[in-house]
């Protein structure tokens, strides 16, 4: 095996895993929400978990649909509206959060060794394959960081279930 093809299966192996994850603890922070707690928001500069996730699905759509021949940012994409309220239950956002999250790993599947260092565009601007892929985990992270601070701060201690190691059992 050639180091670009060993290189393609531990990338793609350890940005599935991160990706998984990531989509783990969005679920299992929504999951414990009390479901009016996922249209709140603290105020009119921040955004609702509901939004938070529509963006994001509406952002790895874009992004992962036919990446390798057009630019990631589509023109069927309508970005504003990732930002109103739309959706009425935990149910239609989690199928908006899986369908998002569906064409990512989709795409992951198609990425061969020889596209990991070719070009692609995104918004017209020039990115590898594996810059954008980079990308893409980068900001879902830190709108599931979002999430999970929003979980935490609209679900009493009482109910909340930690998703990593919990305090002082280190």
């Amino acid at each position: 095996m050639n180091d670009i093809s060993s290189i393609h299966i531990d990338f793609m192996r350890v940005v599935r895993k991160k990706f998984l994850d990531l989509m783990k603890d969005t679920e299992k922070a929504v999951v414990q929400m009390e479901e009016d707690k996922l249209f709140w928001a603290p105020n009119n500069h921040s955004n609702s978990v509901e939004v938070i996730i529509k963006h994001l699905s509406g952002n790895l759509v874009s992004r992962w649909t036919d990446f390798l021949t057009t630019d990631g940012e589509k023109t069927t994409r309508n970005r504003d509206k990732e930002f109103e309220s739309t959706i009425e239950t935990r149910e239609e956002l989690m199928e908006i959060w899986s369908e998002g999250c569906q064409v990512f790993l989709s795409a992951l599947d198609t990425i061969k060794s020889e596209h990991l260092l070719q070009t692609i565009y995104i918004r017209n601007e020039p990115h590898t394959v594996m810059e954008a892929v980079i990308r893409s985990l980068s900001h879902t992270s830190s709108h599931v960081g979002q999430v999970i601070y929003i979980a935490k701060q609209t679900t009493t201690e009482e109910k909340w279930t930690t998703l990593s190691i919990p305090k002082k059992q280190s």
